[in-house]
């Protein structure tokens, strides 16, 4: 008895089987969601400001009609020229013949199809180049969280798109001591995490010449400056612990101040000198504050802040705050745990708007260790 298939029938059970999935894919989704999500997304993507307040003014009949213009219009001029001839033709073809003339139909629709095919090689050839560059991103990342007697330190970073413009890092320098950085690059996406490399390694290679905070931000801003790419900069939170007390050094460059938890009240720290790379002879004053045991030290991104549900509204700095008012004590990993749940639990199943960075120190006995 032969067990060669039969063409025909593998055919039919592929295609069964292509169309049971498809099927499922649709009924595990949440579809009108994801389908409104993606219209805001195209709708802002691709309208510019003048065409997003003519809209505005036109009834919902009217602004329909002109949406789909002004989508329809602007996605095929975003093509290449010979792309968007292909289009232009594949629509004449498909829309200008006659009703029974179906081959000159399907071959239009073959040419619009063609181009969506090109266009979705361009998206995964990108896509994939973007996994490498994070992949080397994560590579250059510390892999573990760092050990220092009398403190509990917990560090996190998740990227909204493939590559990030956040950075954490950490560093020691001398027995004892550690600093850690949180940095927020301007923009987002490729050229953000190249810049998030270069003030990391910068940041590295100038450290063990400059043990002063100040002078080593300052040096750092005179690097990025001379070398940085244009209208990029970063706020950065650089400090430094030591084992032998209690006492934090901070050096804020524009960033969100970092929150001090302690037992009766939440302190909020100075916001120090201006972002790195944003402008010549910056000075970044280091301000100095003494952790009791059981305090926490909360140093955050804006991904954290401005997180957006479906409704556009942010988390916001008043509901962060509010989340920290009475967790003095707890231990680093289950404040860091429940920050990220707080979050993730307000913007549901929007897509993240942005990097989310978060670095929780403890104060601890040195008797507990």
């Amino acid at each position: 008895m032969s067990s060669k298939k039969d063409p025909l029938m593998e055919s039919v059970q592929n295609a069964t089987r292509f169309t049971r999935s498809v099927f499922d894919n649709i009924k595990g989704s949440e579809l009108p969601t994801e389908l409104r999500r993606d219209l805001k997304e195209s709708y802002h993507f691709y309208l510019d400001e003048a065409e997003k307040a003519h809209l505005a003014e036109l009834g919902r009949i009217k602004k329909g009609f002109y949406a789909a213009y002004y989508l329809s219009k602007n996605l095929i001029l975003k093509l290449t020229p010979v792309r968007r001839l292909i289009v232009l033709v594949g629509v004449v073809v498909a829309f200008g013949g006659m009703p029974d003339q179906t081959d000159e139909v399907l071959f239009g629709f073959l040419l619009v199809l063609f181009v969506l095919g090109l266009e979705l090689k361009d998206k995964l050839t990108a896509h994939d180049e973007l996994e490498a560059g994070r992949a080397v991103q994560l590579a250059i990342m510390p892999e573990t969280t760092p050990i220092l007697a009398g403190w509990e330190i917990w560090m996190h970073s998740t990227p909204a798109k493939e590559v990030g413009g956040d950075l954490i890092d950490h560093m020691s320098l001398t027995e004892g001591t550690v600093a850690l950085t949180l940095g927020d690059i301007a923009g987002k996406g490729l050229p953000a995490a190249l810049m998030a490399a270069k003030v990391q390694a910068t940041l590295r290679a100038i450290a063990p010449d400059y043990p002063n905070l100040s002078a080593r931000a300052e040096r750092l801003n005179t690097i990025v400056i001379r070398d940085g790419l244009p209208e990029k900069f970063a706020s950065m939170i650089h400090l430094k612990l030591t084992s032998a007390s209690g006492e934090v050094s901070v050096v804020n460059a524009g960033h969100h101040p970092p929150l001090l938890v302690k037992e009766t009240r939440l302190v909020e720290m100075g916001k120090g000198g201006p972002a790195i790379g944003l402008s010549k002879n910056s000075v970044y004053p280091t301000e100095h504050c003494t952790m009791e045991d059981g305090d926490l030290l909360v140093l955050y991104s804006d991904g954290i802040t401005e997180a957006r549900n479906e409704l556009g509204l942010f988390y916001s700095e008043e509901r962060f705050k509010d989340l920290l008012q009475h967790t003095h004590g707890m231990d680093a990993v289950s404040l860091g745990s429940r920050i990220l749940r707080s979050v993730e639990d307000f913007v549901r199943t929007a897509r993240p708007s942005d990097d989310l960075s978060l670095i929780i120190i403890k104060r601890r006995s040195q008797l507990t260790l």
